[in-house]
């Protein structure tokens, strides 16, 4: 066997770690000086889940510790001969860390010597200061600023707007396909400050179907209701492309077994019977069959028990391990399927 090959062992204790956990313990093993120097380097809800996983860490054995790290060391020994420094490894290294869409604008900003601080700036900003900087913008602005931070941010700030504005700019968002280099150079002026470099002479794509559904998701289920709503009387075609695209509670169904255990994991009992209350029984009977039979059999028996639930409990229980499930799919822990479905139970 090799120097670096994981022994069985090793893989076992492995199994059940996350890919936030060994991220943690890899920074842990480093000086303050050298975990600071990757934190710089990370998006601000990276660095927000990272930390708190770091914070949180307890208990870890050495074997555990000493098994991340050859991972750690088996993982980048794969990339050993791409090349480093070229354009050709900056452009895989950025595709597998962030995805073809995520990565395609950002490889293009960094080979060509552009970058967006400005914008970049928002994203550490509270979503109610964002709001206030854009509220007075032209709504193209706006809806360019929407479409470039995360989805989660980016709910939180149209959860800021009117009920009209949502629905105008929500809307907009769906319609855009790329961002001209004037527009760029607009927005440039609104927050005061300059790309480093000059700008890209190509338009930048973002916006569109899947970025509104993807705000939509991160929405209050009160704010999502109402706004899907508002869309369905503009324009009913619009909103059934965005509900197609959107992953909702009843999706979860289309996620494979070991997904839904791994998802379990990470969700607590008063959580998960609150959200199990409204939801289709096919549902259910996965969950269960995903369950250890004790577990399973004390939860079917709580459900029967359960007294009478507000539809907004049932809601925002939903949406809370929706957000869990997007947070595994993100750190690559788990595949969401996509599918449409209703927004309510």
């Amino acid at each position: 066997m090799a120097d670096n090959e994981l022994t069985d062992e090793q893989k076992l204790l492995l199994e059940d770690m996350s890919g936030i956990d060994k991220a943690a313990v890899l920074m842990l093993s480093l000086n303050e000086e050298d975990a600071a120097a990757i934190f710089r380097h990370l998006e601000p809800k990276q660095v927000q889940k990272l930390g708190m996983a770091m914070a949180s860490l307890s208990d870890f054995s050495n074997e555990k510790v000493t098994a991340v790290h050859r991972l750690f060391i088996n993982d980048i020994q794969k990339y050993s001969n791409i090349g480093i420094g070229s354009e050709d490894f900056v452009r895989k290294a950025l595709v597998a860390a962030l995805g073809e869409d995520k990565a395609g604008n950002l490889v293009e900003q960094i080979i060509m010597g552009s970058g967006a601080r400005g914008l970049d700036s928002l994203k550490w900003m509270d979503a109610r200061q964002v709001a206030t900087i854009i509220q007075n913008e032209h709504p193209q602005i706006q809806t360019i600023v929407l479409s470039y931070l995360e989805p989660e941010q980016s709910a939180e700030i149209l959860s800021q707007f009117p009920e009209p504005v949502r629905l105008d700019l929500i809307m907009r968002i769906a319609n855009l396909e790329e961002v001209q280099p004037v527009a760029l150079q607009e927005l440039n002026e609104i927050m005061e400050k300059q790309f480093a470099g000059s700008a890209s002479a190509q338009a930048a794509k973002m916006g569109g179907l899947k970025a509104a559904a993807s705000i939509m998701n991160y929405l209050d289920t009160n704010i999502e209701g109402q706004l899907m709503d508002a869309i369905r009387e503009t324009d009913e075609e619009m909103s059934q492309q965005i509900q197609d695209l959107m992953f909702v509670f009843e999706n979860l169904i289309d996620i494979d077994d070991r997904g839904i255990q791994t998802l379990l994991r990470e969700v607590s009992g008063d959580l998960l019977i609150k959200a199990l209350k409204g939801a289709d029984e096919n549902l259910k009977e996965k969950i269960f069959n995903n369950m250890s039979k004790r577990a399973s059999q004390t939860l079917q028996e709580d459900l029967q028990n359960m007294g009478p639930l507000r539809i907004s409990d049932v809601e925002a229980a939903q949406k809370e391990i929706l957000t869990i499930a997007r947070r595994l799919a993100d750190s690559g822990e788990i595949v969401l399927g996509v599918g449409g479905g209703d927004n309510f139970v």
